[in-house]
């Protein structure tokens, strides 16, 4: 089957907004641009940006569901971003000289149990992605709609924080993908490994509160992955409506 490039996401600041985009290009081994590019410290965390560190180290949605209805958008010449929630007023802010806004604006979604939230930190090296490499998340509609189905609802596809969406495979065709190369557009990418899900997804992004047990659902295929991490091994631009090609 061939499939076809539809959507394109990055969450700049990990777990704490999306943001969609029309074209990116993309660079051979790194994420796509300003995709995880800050994240946010909680107070047990060892991170300072200086090297990748595992998302334990960071306030995420598998904790504090809330944050899973943040979108964002960021303007790349001042660096400025402006995050929207819908329980919130819009914040309008510099993640490199005002975390603090964000900590101000966001922390009360960290359950009072959970570590809290106390440094907007930025990657100097490789985006805090999931990956200890620099990865591009790939997904396939036809697997969420088969997760929706099972699930007896539909669901949002913003669920599962993933880069690039795919449409007209089977469902599940992706995985057959791993260890082989694909190009979309100019890019080529390689796909290494499945991703394993957590219970973020279980938190609706339209609201931040949990209301579907979407491991559960997974159960279902024997597993709990969703979507494909990806290395960029060719750069180059990509935009929706180019094709997808097995090389």
């Amino acid at each position: 089957m061939t499939g076809e490039l539809k959507e394109i996401w990055r969450f700049p600041i990990k777990a704490h907004g999306r943001e969609a985009l029309n074209k990116v290009s993309l660079t051979a081994g790194q994420a796509l641009p300003y995709d995880r590019q800050w994240a946010v410290a909680h107070e047990a965390s060892k991170a300072d940006g200086s090297k990748w560190v595992p998302c334990s180290q960071f306030s995420r949605a598998a904790k504090a569901p809330g944050l899973q209805a943040i979108s964002a958008k960021l303007d790349e010449a001042s660096e400025r971003m402006t995050l929207s929630h819908p329980d919130l007023p819009d914040l309008e802010f510099d993640p490199n000289t005002e975390g603090q806004k964000l900590i101000d604006w966001a922390g009360h979604f960290v359950p009072e149990n959970r570590p809290q939230s106390v440094a907007v930190i930025r990657s100097a090296t490789v985006a805090f992605t999931d990956s200890h490499f620099p990865s591009v998340t790939i997904g396939n509609m036809s697997s969420h709609r088969a997760v929706s189905q099972r699930a007896g609802q539909d669901l949002s596809i913003h669920r599962w924080r993933c880069n690039l969406w795919i449409d007209g495979l089977a469902p599940w065709e992706e995985f057959d993908w791993i260890g082989k190369e694909i190009q979309i557009g100019d890019a080529v990418f390689h796909v290494e490994e499945p991703t394993t899900r957590c219970l973020a997804t279980h938190a609706n992004p339209e609201t931040g509160k949990r209301d579907v047990d979407v491991l559960a659902t997974l159960d279902h295929w024997g597993h709990q992955d969703f979507t494909v991490m990806t290395k960029v091994v060719r750069g180059g631009d990509i935009q929706p409506g180019d094709k997808v090609k097995v090389l």
